[in-house]
């Protein structure tokens, strides 16, 4: 695959320049390797102004009106990328005429479409060329949201594309037939809010999910039409903040089923890799998994603060990760039922989340190179060069600009009765002061500044405030105070904790009306546990590879792909695959759209 980098020319503009950022990251270094931007490095733009003055074609247009309306990557839907793998008979030779993948990505009113071998054949070194599109469609009047393709029907003569739209409706499209175009709620009868993700269910030809902001699912079936009024719904069951209804209606038609989860929108949903459980995210800061097709709750976490952003599960469908606007990862075990671990690395929002399905218990780690990427190198510290195998990998791209690698291993998953290492981490001072959760194998990262005596792997002092405070939670963010200057102000979540209650009594997580959970009563709680009360993890890898908020995060096998709002999609090569940029010669091996 192609990386992209700047298209020519978009770095360029007058002579009279704002300040320049801070320097992207064109590379980083993990025990297994460096990983590498492929093409030319990334250099200082003007603004999203000049990434959109040098795109191709119509310019994206303003968001339409509302309190956020401006011009610019800030004020249009997520870019969002989704890539195929065509199903080609085995007679075909790897890096063959044919073109093996496809991608699509959004950016204003315009979707994208990309082609090429893709990762494909095993030995091809050809990659996505994302020079050119193979095609553009514009839309007028709304967005594309978000899109997803379906990998079980995808061949040579149909590659079957689902696109969500700010106005509510869903197109269902085939890339290679081009007249088999169907639209869903064209009139909005069935919902009048943005899609903010659709899903083809697994191993399927026709059925697909999309969720709403107004916190609906809806089950489509891609062969049935809408009808020409609203939907009459059945009571199918319900519990824990949700219910499922059916479509009463004497003749098939869509939807076949509507899920109300939670308060606020639904942000994120995904299936796990057997298909039969279904983890959604929302804005009232709930992770939920169902059994789909028995429609029952199977377990639920409450995420730290505010809500919950993306969701992804681990290839083996034990462990699901979240990432939302806490500005934290979280780790939950889907047969425990519980919260085995929080990542904190960002210092905003957390758009996205993956695992590596390539990296992990399978592969192992080679000490020596435990550095975050940065130039200078700390001395070797004894304790990390002991840290058992990774057992899982997973990334994670936030609103700060900023992309983070985690490694899960297993004294998180499985901790062991003893303290004795978790005591020599806090210092000999702290001998005596046990640490509830810590890891013992908290690996060192050169990445993010570090406090001052390790304070925060320390517990409160004898003396100090309680164990849950404004303070103890920024402490524990790995962020060192800033002194009489405050040359950084705070998080606003800091202000946001206050009136958490600090009582003994923890109360079952009841919810509220309609479902709400009331973060005061969960707190401290199996639904959210205390920060201190689980695993605090440091990024293996934290680096700043953008100008603009990041939304798109996807592991291949031989690159990581990432994107941001301004439309750069870069491709990380990783160790010992940095020759798949050589098609592409001294030119950019990207574009701008």
């Amino acid at each position: 695959m192609a990386a992209a980098a700047a298209a020519p020319g978009a770095g360029e503009g007058p002579a009279a320049l704002p300040p320049q950022p801070l320097e992207l990251k064109s590379q980083f270094r993990t025990r297994e390797g460096s990983y590498r931007l492929l093409g030319p490095e990334p250099r200082p733009r003007a603004g999203p102004a000049a990434a959109a003055a040098a795109a191709p074609g119509p310019s994206p247009p303003a968001a339409g009106p509302g309190p956020a309306a401006a011009p610019g990557p800030a004020a249009l839907p997520p870019v969002r990328l989704s890539m195929v793998r065509l199903a080609l008979p085995p007679a075909e030779e790897p890096g063959g005429p044919a073109e093996r993948s496809r991608v699509c990505f959004n950016l204003g009113r315009e979707l994208y479409f990309y082609g090429g071998a893709g990762s494909g054949g095993r030995g091809s070194r050809r990659s996505l060329d994302l020079h050119k599109p193979i095609d553009k469609r514009i839309y007028k009047g709304t967005q594309p949201t978000c899109h997803d393709f379906n990998q079980f029907t995808a061949a040579a003569d149909t590659i079957a594309l689902l696109v969500g739209f700010s106005a509510g409706q869903v197109q269902c499209l085939d890339l290679v037939k081009k007249d088999a175009s169907k639209l869903f709620n064209e009139e909005r009868l069935i919902d009048k809010t943005k899609v903010t993700f659709v899903k083809w269910l697994p191993e399927t030809e026709r059925l697909f999910l999309a969720s709403h902001a107004s916190g609906h699912l809806y089950l489509y079936d891609a062969e049935q039409p809408c009808g020409a009024a609203a939907p009459q719904y059945n009571l199918l069951t319900q519990g824990e903040g949700f219910s499922v209804f059916a479509c009463k209606s004497k003749t098939p038609r869509n939807p076949l089923l509507k899920w109300a989860v939670g308060e606020g929108a639904l942000n994120e949903f995904a299936f796990s890799p057997d298909g039969r459980s279904l983890a959604c995210v929302s804005q009232d800061g709930c992770l939920r998994v169902f059994h789909f097709d028995s429609m029952l709750l199977q377990g639920m976490m409450k995420s730290y603060f505010g809500g919950l952003l993306c969701v992804c599960w681990s290839p083996d469908g034990r462990y699901v990760v979240t990432g939302g606007e806490d500005d934290l990862v979280t780790v939950w075990s889907f047969a425990e039922g519980r919260v085995v671990a929080r990542g904190h690395g960002h210092k905003s929002w957390v758009n996205a989340v993956a695992f590596d399905p390539f990296t992990g218990a399978t592969q192992a780690p080679q000490p020596p190179e435990l550095s975050g990427g940065e130039e200078e190198d700390e001395p070797p510290d004894p304790l990390v060069r002991r840290s058992p195998a990774v057992t899982y990998r997973f990334g994670s791209a936030g609103q700060d600009t900023q992309f983070c690698l985690w490694d899960l291993t297993e004294d998180v998953l499985y901790p062991r009765p003893s303290l004795s290492r978790a005591r020599t981490l806090t210092g000999s001072g702290d001998a005596g002061v046990p640490v509830p959760g810590l890891p013992r194998s908290l690996s060192r990262s050169n990445s993010l500044p570090q406090p001052a005596g390790t304070g925060s792997a320390r517990g409160p002092p004898p003396d100090g405030p309680p164990a849950f405070s404004v303070g103890r939670f920024a402490t524990l963010t790995l962020q060192e105070r800033k002194g009489a200057s405050g040359s950084e102000k705070e998080h606003k979540r800091y202000h946001s904790l206050g009136n958490i209650s600090r009582s003994g009594e923890k109360p079952p997580g009841g919810a509220g009306s309609r479902g709400r959970l009331d973060t005061t009563k969960v707190l401290g709680t199996a639904l959210c546990p205390r920060i201190h009360e689980v695993p605090l993890l440091e990024p293996l890898v934290c680096k700043k590879i953008a100008h603009e908020r990041l939304t798109v995060l996807l592991f291949l096998e031989d690159c990581i792909v990432t994107a941001c709002q301004e439309g750069l999609i870069c491709t990380w090569a990783r160790p010992g695959k940095a020759g798949l940029s050589s098609q592409n010669g001294g030119s950019p091996s990207g574009t701008v759209v």
